[in-house]
């Protein structure tokens, strides 16, 4: 059972990975492959019920995901119709050449930091998009985007899923994790930015930024004050989940709410004597309804190999040929969260490891934030950033494992070394 639904997910992996070649869509070939596994895995059990509720739980958890990347989209596309983001790109292209691709990784760094890396991937690539004219350029950036942005969130409480759960579940806390995983996290952002920016030599041909959006022409104090609520929009969503207790999409939900408001009153006022209504509908055409079912897709059938234990077993195999190497343990999950998605891995690890062994703030639950937060951009398919990023623009999974995957890789070893030498690890 276990080897034929290793084997049904590796081929809808191969199969997403040569879309191009093979001209179907990648959000079919997920979908496909997520029915195939939960019906082989329905057809191998004999507990019907606790399949039922393992799925209805695995359905509601991913749904949270997709309702999250729904309202991040939508009030992305809230911001751009108005032009919010055009203030964020003129400032960029002012930017000396050599600059830039510099400016972008330490922008799209320090922002996932206090959003997260999924909400911000998605504000850079509508940015870069407006920024840049040819698609390689504009994908080399793109592939930076995507390792700033899980840079940024592996140090930061707040900044990644998985970092969240060490957090929820006492292993971690707030000061100590960015503290400790910081300059690691920098280092793995700044290395690739250095060999991306020596990859462009300076050679990126920028668009000139249309300041006239659709037959409105916004002036700079609309546009900055569409952009400084859609930010503040965003930095309330992990306020409200504080004050609250409640689930991030419900603060999003409300965020979604609030900004249709205002940008609706703001709209008015552009337009008071004009009978030109609010193009509402324009900001639910930008969303794009494949990546939507392709995330939903592809994390369901990730869930149907952690319903199925492969995903613990395979954690605890890992334990098993490393030891008590924590180094190697830590390492070994990052790399595999490239392959597989890291929440049911970090849920396997924090079951593996009580705190009565590894207390609040020991260096292995520190290593392994940065670890998982950093290791999926290693692959396009590796983490929610790059899976944003293949919906969105159709980056191609062979371009990115050409062209980026290595410079992640370096990223990622470079910034694991930083971390085992401030913590005097290395050699342990």
């Amino acid at each position: 059972m276990a080897i034929l639904l290793v084997s049904l997910f590796l081929l809808g992996y191969l199969a997403i990975a040569f879309e191009s070649f093979i001209s179907i869509g990648k959000a079919t070939i997920a979908s496909v492959i997520a029915i195939l596994l939960w019906t082989t895995l329905g057809l191998g059990t004999q507990n019907s019920p606790s399949l039922f509720s393992h799925l209805a739980m695995a359905f509601m958890e991913t749904f949270k995901i997709v309702l999250f990347l729904f309202g991040a989209m939508t009030i992305v596309a809230l911001i751009d119709l108005q032009g919010g983001f055009i203030p964020i790109g003129k400032a960029l292209t002012l930017l000396p050449k050599k600059y830039l691709v510099l400016a972008i990784g330490l922008f799209t760094f320090f922002l996932s930091a206090f959003l997260d890396n999924l909400t911000t991937t998605i504000v850079m690539a509508t940015i870069l998009n407006k920024m840049v004219r040819p698609q390689k350029t504009k994908w080399l950036l793109l592939g930076l985007v995507i390792i700033a942005a899980n840079a940024g969130g592996a140090f930061s409480p707040i900044g990644d899923i998985t970092t969240t759960m060490l957090w929820m579940g006492g292993q971690i806390t707030p000061y100590q994790i960015m503290k400790q995983t910081f300059l690691a996290s920098l280092m793995s952002m700044l290395l690739p930015a250095l060999l991306i920016q020596w990859q462009l030599r300076g050679k990126i041909e920028l668009n000139v930024l249309d300041e006239k959006i659709g037959k409105t022409e916004f002036n700079s104090t609309h546009k900055n004050s569409i952009l400084f609520t859609g930010m503040a929009g965003f930095l309330l969503i992990p306020i409200f989940k504080w004050f609250f207790d409640l689930p991030a999409y419900l603060g999003m939900l409300l965020v979604l709410g609030l900004m249709a408001l205002i940008t609706l009153l703001l709209w008015n006022f552009v337009h008071p004597k004009k009978n030109e209504a609010f193009p509402f509908r324009q900001c639910l055409e930008k969303i794009d309804g494949g990546t939507l079912l392709f995330f939903f897709s592809i994390l369901l059938a990730v869930a149907a190999l952690d319903g199925a234990g492969i995903l613990p077993a395979m954690a605890i195999q890992l334990n098993k040929a490393v030891g008590n190497n924590l180094n190697l343990v830590a390492m070994g999950i990052g790399l595999f969260s490239s392959l597989v998605d890291n929440i049911p891995l970090i849920a396997a690890i924090q079951h593996m490891y009580p705190l009565n062994n590894f207390p609040t703030d020991h260096y292995f639950w520190e290593l392994l934030a940065y670890a998982a937060g950093t290791g999926g951009s290693c692959l396009l398919i590796g983490s929610a950033a790059g899976i944003a990023v293949m919906g969105m623009e159709q980056m191609d999974f062979l371009w990115y494992l050409k062209k980026i995957s290595w410079i992640a890789l370096i990223g990622f070893f470079s910034g694991l070394l930083i971390f085992l030498l401030q913590n005097n690890h290395l050699l342990k």
